[in-house]
């Protein structure tokens, strides 16, 4: 795909105000950091690739809600200078509830943004508190109350299930609050454990209680049934949403579609290579070339990444569109696999395109395996 022709972009804030527990992104501790020759050299950055149109702009981090309004201000206006505002149709903003001061809140309500993306985790504040974050219940309550007051309606927010020391209760207590708001989206991640985290070194040491493979197992069945059963489209092996409110950018990667990944520790994919630019911020302001590593795609890997990406959404992969894109059939490359997990009941065939069952979307990382082409 020529680079005119990708519709999305990913920009990286990796700032934040503190570090939680479990995470283990590209993000640094706000404090001394040389926040506007980061803006300065990110906007160098998108500006190289003279993007003049795009459908979905996603801003993360990190925490880009922890900018001075300012910062963010330049950043918002920036971005969009150039493009056809028509064409936006997804512009998405991640705050956490701590930084959500009124003066970035005036900012977003001004920009072109039209979606945020709230970091809540938990309802629970003594499991916010062990987990890390600085946020409280009433903090959840009173950003969602002042968004809508500054005319947001697109708010999605996260949720962590399988937390440590995590019971039933907690997460259905979780799920209701959730329900009680009344938004149109929500995404629901379990727990994983990633190195260089605090979770994982508690782990090594025998120090973190974590619920049972089966107990995750209950607690997400518990999510899928209850959501479902309110009107909310299990549309993504983690995402949730009222019909028309899926993330349309969260889709670019799940359809396997080129991006522009632009910040330091951002990642993209474009022109066939998937690529990810220095993580630490003086490296990405010291370096002329942004990117530490290029990949270029073999079709075996394209082919395997269309499986595995396809197959986390509901409406899964196009027969059709799979023929097209490699020449060659579903049937041709994969079908006794198909066949086996369809008799396993973990796929099935409908409308011309494969799907994961709700037993295949419990156990999906066993059903992606089985595509790996040798």
């Amino acid at each position: 795909m020529k680079k005119n022709e990708t519709k999305a972009a990913y920009v990286h804030i990796p700032f934040c105000s503190h570090i939680c527990y479990y995470c283990d992104f590209a993000k640094v501790l706000m404090t001394g950091q040389p926040v506007e020759a980061y803006i300065d050299e990110l906007l160098k950055e998108y500006d190289s690739y003279g993007i003049s149109s795009l459908q979905t702009l996603y801003i993360g981090g990190g925490t880009p809600s922890v900018l001075p309004a300012d910062q963010l201000e330049k950043l918002l206006t920036h971005l969009t200078k150039n493009l056809d505002l028509e064409e936006l149709e997804e512009f998405t903003v991640e705050a956490n509830p701590s930084d959500l001061t009124d003066e970035v809140l005036t900012v977003l309500a001004q920009s072109p943004v039209n979606r945020i993306s709230l970091g809540v985790q938990s309802f629970d504040d003594k499991l916010l508190k062990k987990i890390g974050r600085t946020h409280t219940e009433a903090q959840v309550y009173s950003s969602i109350e002042r968004l809508r007051a500054a005319g947001f309606e697109n708010i999605t927010i996260d949720l962590i299930y399988g937390l440590p020391n995590q019971t039933m209760e907690m997460v259905e207590r979780d799920v209701q609050k959730f329900l009680e708001l009344d938004l149109p989206h929500v995404a629901l991640y379990s727990l994983i454990l990633e190195d260089h985290t605090v979770f994982m070194n508690r782990q090594r040491r025998g120090r973190l209680r974590l619920p049972s493979d089966d107990r995750n197992a209950d607690m997400y069945e518990y999510i899928i049934e209850t959501l479902t059963a309110k009107g909310y489209s299990h549309y993504e092996v983690s995402n949730f949403g009222k019909i028309g409110y899926e993330s349309k950018h969260n889709m670019t990667y799940w359809d396997n579609a080129e991006y522009y990944g632009v910040g330091a520790g951002a990642s993209g994919y474009l022109e066939g290579i998937r690529y990810k630019n220095h993580g630490p911020v003086h490296h990405y302001l010291r370096e002329e070339n942004k990117r530490v590593n290029e990949e270029v795609l073999t079709r075996k890997q394209r082919i395997e990444e269309e499986m595995f990406l396809g197959l986390r959404k509901k409406n899964g992969v196009s027969i059709e569109h799979f023929h097209k894109k490699f020449g060659q059939t579903l049937e041709e490359i994969y079908g006794t696999i198909i066949e086996e997990l369809t008799l396993q009941k973990m796929l099935f065939e409908a409308d011309g395109r494969i799907r994961m069952t709700e037993k295949g979307f419990e156990l999906g990382n066993e059903v992606f395996e089985r595509f790996l082409l040798d």
